[in-house]
């Protein structure tokens, strides 16, 4: 057979491989320890898609190694021959395998399925941690070497037991078990009615009294000259307690709920301080899912990061003593750079450590002034965010005014990853937010024999209402409320985009309530688009695609009905700037602008419904939201329009962030976090959360006998 390598090369490759292994190792959990905890405050992708690649990486390159090692020894003595002294040192980077199989602390499981792979992972450490002590044994001569071995097995057993415990920990059914309260029997109801029967058959006069119980203050009281984001600390540690258990699909009780309104309804809770506890919150539960902070807050995870530590240096102490020269140079320098990086990674760990909120937490309730000036300033050099505070938006307009590139495939390709656009959640943002949250929790506080939970299901009718009286006439409006979700946010998306490419700009109230309503409204379609599994079930993609697909036919009809020329690109030209890599940054070719668009739009009548027109086939919802824009045009009083448009917007997001389940939003905080996210878990600080508990309960009973 004709050789495909050159001898020379494979002799080459024999040498190398397993240097090549260990030294991919190393560089790969360098990179997992600086991305790995990047993520939960980056939403871009190629930091996603680096430390995905990462991850994969580390087990496969570690494991491979391990068999390399193994199967070198096992050929030297199938053959009969002697150990040689780079064999031998050769043999001692298995624990450092062993230790890379542990993984950094800032990243255990890089989605929450990992977390239920967990079995997998204690069968990987029972396999691999034989496998490392069968090439000890194989490679024992009694050296000092061969004793270094020892310390470095040891650490590494400890790292690879602490990462599957914490998978242990994180997955479902645990999680969900350690956060199940204490049982509470309550009252021993039997001995109480036989005393009952007992005293009343006596003659005496038997009443059950009710005793409330006294209610829980929280513990949030701060030592003095503490800065406004260290109280959010502390008010976020503390709501971190109970608020877990919504991540896990468990329910609220009364105390818990009335509690946490009592924080966040105080007049001094400002909106920035809100948004804040809540994303200290989410960086704890972050924490808890996807890194080694289970074991590292503990007495038992600071003793076993100080063993592996200690042994690590206690390695490289012997190393250095050794006589060195007797060994390659280029593995000298390997297992050098093993030891010492190994040292210099669970520094890195310490510091994050040190720089975390919960040890802030633990700082400030103790009073350690010093340390805590010293971490600040760590913190500010590390420049360690708490979520990316980036809001993703995407245009349907402006998507089906884009030019296509000509090749089926690169088409193909664009399409799974469509370009978007992120914005900064500013304070005009946020403040519209929690005020909308606040106001209607006040709202339905102030009714008798209404729950919160019922404004979890609002999504527009109510603001209808609201608004249907300062119109001089009658608008039909609920239609577009009542169809099923997505079709209802597709419909007032491209309305929105209309309504605020066809009005004239405003730097006054009706500005911030036209910018607030359309950066909502391209979030949400942003969601349908990217991650629908956040939103309420429904055909959501399918009315998206024929919505595309009518809007394109329209435009390019409407265009060329006018005269327009289309300005054409070579193919040729398309496919070279793909190549170059620029396919998800240049700037497609658009047929229009979006205003002109928009002006298109507003011409076409509208007397009669879509659906009768069109029936039931096509999904697409492109002109029913002409017919919503016309009407809203027909609004007089921008300033009333415009406020209402926002409300909806907000309504809807509210609506859709109540409907999305604990997991969903878990997952999210791996990709940078989602607003949607951060309003769930401020609405549930106010109650409004279907994971609620619906009766009261009654108080205890004591029995009374005069």
């Amino acid at each position: 057979m004709m050789e495909v390598f050159s001898p020379s090369l494979m002799k080459l490759w024999k040498e190398w491989e397993l240097r090549a292994m260990v030294i991919t190792s190393l560089v790969v959990q360098i990179l997992l320890i600086s991305l790995g905890k990047r993520r939960k405050s980056s939403s871009k992708r190629r930091v996603r898609a680096a430390v995905w690649c990462s991850y994969l990486l580390a087990d496969s390159v570690a494991t491979i190694g391990l068999g390399i090692l193994t199967n070198d020894l096992a050929d030297i003595y199938d053959k009969g021959g002697s150990l040689d002294l780079s064999t031998e040192l050769k043999a001692t980077w298995a624990p450092f395998l062993l230790l890379h199989l542990g993984g950094p602390d800032a990243i255990t499981a890089y989605s929450l399925e990992d977390n239920q792979l967990w079995l997998r992972h204690l069968f990987g450490l029972i396999v691999q941690t034989i496998v490392t002590i069968y090439i000890f044994f194989m490679a024992w001569t009694g050296s000092l070497l061969s004793k270094l071995t020892i310390p470095m097995i040891a650490a590494g057993s400890i790292k690879y037991a602490e990462r599957t415990w914490t998978l242990w920990r994180a997955s479902a059914g645990e999680l969900r078990d350690s956060m199940l309260t204490s049982p509470d029997p309550g009252p021993n109801y039997p001995k109480l009615m036989d005393e009952y029967s007992l005293r009343k058959f006596e003659g005496f006069l038997v009443t059950i009294e009710e005793v409330k119980e006294d209610a829980q203050e929280l513990d949030i009281t701060a030592p003095e000259r503490t800065t406004s984001d260290q109280h959010n600390i502390i008010k976020a540690t503390v709501m971190f307690q109970t608020f877990k258990r919504l991540f896990a699909d468990l329910i609220l009780s009364f105390k818990d709920k009335e509690k946490s309104q009592h924080l966040f309804e105080d007049p001094n809770m400002s909106s920035e301080d809100a948004f804040d506890v809540v994303a200290i919150e989410l960086g704890f539960m972050y924490d808890l899912l996807y890194t080694k902070a289970k074991v590292n807050y503990t007495r038992f995870g600071l003793v076993c990061r100080f063993t592996t530590v200690l042994l690590t240096c206690l390695a490289l102490g012997l190393f250095s003593n050794d006589d060195l020269k007797k060994y390659e140079k280029a593995d000298v320098y390997i297992t050098f750079l093993l030891l010492v990086v190994a040292i210099l990674l669970e520094i890195c760990a310490a510091l994050l450590l040190l720089c975390s909120d919960q040890t802030s937490h633990w700082l400030i309730k103790n009073n350690r002034t010093f340390i805590i000036r010293v971490t600040r300033c760590l913190t500010s050099l590390i420049d360690q965010k708490r979520w990316s505070g980036r809001i993703s938006q995407y245009s349907l307009l402006s998507h089906c005014l884009e030019e296509r590139p000509g090749f089926k495939i690169l088409e193909k390709v664009q399409l799974m990853w469509p370009p978007r656009s992120h914005v900064e959640f500013d304070g005009s943002l946020r403040d519209t937010i929690f005020s909308y949250v606040k106001e209607k929790f006040e709202a339905q506080k102030g009714k008798v024999g209404t729950n919160l939970r019922d404004l979890c299901r609002q999504r527009g009718k109510s603001i209808l209402q609201k608004y249907e009286d300062k119109f001089p006439a009658k608008l039909e409006l609920e239609w577009s409320i009542d169809v099923e979700f997505d079709q209802s946010i597709l419909i007032w998306h491209i309305a929105t985009d209309i309504c605020y490419n066809s009005d004239l700009q405003s730097d006054t109230k009706i500005g911030q309530c036209r910018e607030a309503s359309l950066l909502i409204s391209k979030y949400l379609i942003y969601l349908l688009l990217f991650y629908p599994r956040m939103l309420p079930s429904g055909i959501g993609l399918i009315r998206f695609q024929d919505t595309v697909a009518e809007a394109r036919r329209f435009f390019k009809e409407r265009q060329a009905s006018s005269g327009a020329k289309l300005v054409n690109r070579r193919k040729l030209l398309r496919a070279w700037r793909f190549f170059k890599g620029r396919l998800f940054s240049y700037r497609a070719h658009q047929l229009m602008s979006v205003k002109d668009a928009c002006s298109m739009l507003v011409q076409v009548k509208t007397d009669v419904y879509p659906s009768k027109v069109k029936g039931d086939q096509s999904k697409s919802v492109l002109f029913d939201a002409c017919k919503l824009a016309s009407t809203l045009k027909g609004i007089s009083d921008e300033e009333v329009k415009w406020e209402m448009i926002r409300e909806i917007w907000l309504e809807m997001l509210s609506y859709a962030a109540s409907q999305c389940g604990g997991t969903q939003h878990a997952d999210q905080l791996i990709r940078g976090g989602e607003l949607l996210t951060h309003v769930w878990l401020l609405m549930a600080h106010f109650g409004i959360t279907e994971q609620l508990q619906i009766s009261k309960g009654h108080a205890r009973a004591l029995l009374s006998a005069n």
